[in-house]
């Protein structure tokens, strides 16, 4: 009963979590490690299986084997870029991952089968990648659980994020951002709204025009009024975005209860960075080729490791240890 209990609580707490603020990434933690503590409770339920035996051959199986089919699935879709969109650097970002991922498992197999010692260094190393497999699985899944949450109407703002032009044109990945946001705009205008809708991107090294501009001319060419666009074009990163909207929606004497519009594997991450700069905004999503989200969902987990660095830091030396400080422990004896 004790998986059960504690299961039930992590949901729980993930649940009063989300209901309080859903803009959190240690939410998709609660829940991945409820629903592992309710899968191990019932594997054991209903077998002569000892609970804690059950609850660690899980995680021990489950995080490895989590990274080995995240290993596997990026290189494939490296392989599926290539042939999609032909053999650049860009499009050879999720083999470079996949083979990473690969390495420590390979390497633990190879001393155990020879019986190295160097076994323990590298059980550190797989305990490490297995952490950040664990990480990942969390991020995953409460992305999605995120970005099928439904629209929330009654916004005074809705933001477009840029990202990136083809010449002075939108590209299909910045259109289908605006597409949502025109969809969202009718929505609201039905209800007896009119919100302004904010093309916010500046304008790049290889770009003809400032993201923000070529999008107003796509919104006002589909329909949307002049005093119904506004837009930010200083803006080179999300936070700078978010910070230069923020400013203008008070010169504009608006509110700032908004909702940003970008791709939905960016929702997550653009969620959490709006918590922090304790902005009142959801985020919603807008379609991408499926080809295209393994590779865009590796860098957005990059990226929040990395705003989360001292957390992971301290976590994954922790676990690194524990296969060193065992050996050392069983030398003593």
């Amino acid at each position: 009963m004790i998986l059960l209990t504690v299961g039930l609580v992590l949901l729980g707490v993930f649940a009063l979590r989300f209901h309080l603020d859903r803009r959190r990434l240690s939410n998709g933690i609660y829940l991945l490690l409820g629903v592992a503590l309710l899968g191990a409770w019932a594997i054991s339920s209903g077998n002569d299986i000892d609970l804690t035996r059950a609850l660690v051959g899980l995680l021990v199986v489950l995080s490895p084997l989590v990274v080995l089919v995240l290993a596997g699935l990026l290189l494939a879709n490296g392989i599926q870029m290539v042939r999609s969109e032909g053999l650049r650097i860009a499009n050879l970002l999720s083999i470079g991952p996949g083979i990473v991922l690969l390495v420590p498992y390979v390497l633990l197999g190879v001393a155990i089968a020879t019986g190295s010692l160097r076994s323990v260094l590298l059980a550190s190393l797989a305990m490490a990648v297995s952490y950040f497999g664990f990480v990942f699985t969390g991020f995953v899944l409460y992305s999605l659980l995120y970005g099928s949450m439904p629209y929330k109407p009654g916004m005074d703002a809705i933001v477009v994020h840029g990202a990136g032009l083809v010449g002075a044109r939108v590209s299909p990945l910045l259109a289908s951002r605006l597409d949502r946001a025109i969809q969202i705009y009718w929505a609201e205008l039905a209800e007896g709204r009119r919100p302004v809708i904010i093309a916010s991107g500046g304008k790049g090294s290889d770009e003809a025009v400032s993201e923000a501009a070529a999008m107003a001319d796509y919104l006002r060419a589909r329909g949307i009024p002049d005093d119904s666009v506004a837009t930010e074009a200083r803006s080179t990163t999300t936070r700078e975005n978010l910070l230069f909207i923020k400013r203008l929606l008070g010169e504009r004497g608006t509110s700032t209860r908004m909702v940003l519009v970008t791709s939905n594997f960016h929702v997550l991450r653009t969620a959490i960075l709006a918590r922090r700069l304790k902005l009142d905004a959801e985020v919603t999503g807008a379609h991408t080729a499926f080809y295209y989200l393994p590779s865009a969902i590796l860098r957005e987990f990059v990226a929040i490791v990395v705003a989360y660095k001292w957390t992971n830091a301290i976590t994954c030396l922790t676990l690194v240890s524990l296969p060193l400080l065992l050996a050392l422990a069983t030398t003593g004896r």
